[in-house]
């Protein structure tokens, strides 16, 4: 699957592609939750992730159909933000929803080294 970035940087294209990709199947390898946490938090900035956590705060309580406005006060969001990430689950094969089937299967039926 293909994405659109717009970015200022001169990583752009073709190589912005490529080290997401391959950042994409770092952490698809990765099997250890603690090792990847260590990679994330070193990875970005308290202000980067601070920025993540709420924005997977956002997709999950749209997924609960809290209403916007709420979102907005409890996370400090803007509408905007909040919209797009409404739109994005909204999308045939949307990735934000793919990741919480796969949050809520494994929260439902465990990992298969808890059976």
């Amino acid at each position: 699957m293909r994405y659109t970035v717009v970015v200022n940087s001169v990583l752009t294209g073709q190589d912005l592609e490529y080290e997401i990709d391959e950042l994409a199947l770092a952490l698809a390898l990765e099997q250890d939750k603690e090792g990847i946490k260590a990679f994330l938090y070193s990875l970005w900035t308290p202000a980067e992730i601070a920025d993540i956590a709420k924005r997977w705060a956002l997709v999950k309580a749209l997924r609960k159909k809290i209403p916007q406005r709420q979102i907005a006060k409890q996370l400090g969001l803007s509408l905007c933000k909040i919209t797009r990430g409404s739109r994005e689950l909204k999308k045939a094969n949307s990735p934000f929803a793919s990741m919480l089937n796969i949050l809520q299967q494994y929260k439902e039926f465990g990992s298969s080294s808890d059976r």
